[in-house]
């Protein structure tokens, strides 16, 4: 019930916010339109943890401010790797064995393998992750252990790094 109420909620704020009309017509089509959307998730069973991901607001919030330093230190060491004369890259692939446990928590640690600079995550087969990486010493399985850990309590609660 909790979520289905905070889906309410967040589709009422979306549609009053990006509407900007108040007219009994618009209010009475947009009544209209949520009551159908909230009907077919219902039916659909998307009612749920990963669904309405509204209770992970605060888990978001913190991982991705870290998540950004991450980027741009990665960012200046390809930029380094670009600007220097010889290529000295030693492209490497790794396998990954996550802490995740949901889907959503893995693919939140795959895309921020990809979104860093220098890593691409090639595969998710279940709780392994395959990553190219350009250079082989900082592509160790030890170094991605923090993201590992923070984007799993991001996602799947403060127990899930246990």
């Amino acid at each position: 019930m909790a979520y289905f109420l905070g889906l309410l909620i967040t589709l009422v704020a979306f549609w009053l916010g990006m509407s900007g009309h108040f007219t009994p017509l618009l209010l009475g089509l947009g009544g209209v339109s949520l009551a159908l959307t909230l009907i077919l998730a219902h039916r659909l069973d998307l009612i749920d943890r990963e669904g309405v991901p509204y209770v992970r607001i605060v888990g978001f919030a913190l991982y991705f401010p870290w998540l950004a330093k991450e980027i741009v230190k990665a960012n200046w060491t390809v930029i380094r790797a670009c600007l220097r004369a010889e290529l000295d890259i030693a492209p490497t692939l790794v396998k990954l064995k996550t802490v995740c446990r949901s889907d959503l928590a893995k693919v939140t640690f795959a895309n921020s393998i990809t979104l860093t600079p220098g890593t691409v995550t090639v595969e998710i087969e279940g709780d392994k992750l395959l990553v190219h990486g350009l250079y082989e010493q900082d592509c160790q399985p030890e170094a991605f252990i923090e993201m590992d850990r923070r984007s799993a309590r991001a996602i799947d609660g403060k127990g899930a790094a246990a």
